[in-house]
């Protein structure tokens, strides 16, 4: 009976990662790595790593993978980035060293890592563009931050994205912890 209390549980876990990867699929959001297989660490050349990097639309998701004992990532403004200056940063990202930032417009996005990192090259600028411009353009490595009208797909995308990880968390929740299931 355990046995198949627990494969019932390990088969919802599966649906619910394959329900999660097609909805990324379906809306067309991709997920890039910041520094590809190096990660979010020092010396690191970011805006090398961004140059190779398809074209980052909105909608698209970024994740860092780093060590949280020593790094974090703040998002900042264009000039905090230019002078690697970690205060009155617009957001900390950091959660846990695997942390997700979601485009939600297109502009230029600015990220580094406080405690003097951002001097050894931990610092990326991604430049997001609407999804209805060409995508054979390649993005610019560094783009001026200006504000711009958000994109219609942005706020639909964001909704349905939200809606299907609450549907989600709530299928691992009650297949992981109900007694019953």
């Amino acid at each position: 009976m355990m046995e198949k209390l627990r494969f019932d549980k390990m088969v919802a876990v599966a649906v619910a990662a394959v329900v999660a990867v097609t909805a990324m699929v379906v809306m067309g959001e991709d997920l890039h790595r910041v520094g590809g297989s190096k990660g979010w660490r020092p010396d690191v050349n970011y805006s090398d790593w961004f140059a190779h990097e398809k074209t980052v639309y909105v909608g698209d998701w970024l994740i860092f993978y780093f060590d949280k004992r020593y790094y974090n990532v703040l998002e900042v403004n264009k000039t905090s980035y230019e002078k690697c200056i970690d205060r009155d940063f617009i957001k900390n990202v950091t959660r846990g060293g695997r942390d997700v930032v979601h485009l939600t417009e297109p502009r230029a996005y600015y990220f580094l890592s406080s405690g003097g990192y951002c001097f050894h090259q931990m610092r990326v600028a991604i430049n997001v563009v609407a999804k209805d411009e060409r995508k054979d353009q390649p993005a610019p490595i560094l783009a001026t931050a200006s504000p711009s009208a958000p994109s219609q797909y942005s706020a639909s995308s964001t909704i349905m994205f939200t809606c299907i990880w609450i549907v989600l968390v709530n299928v691992v929740y009650v297949s992981l912890f109900s007694e019953n299931y």
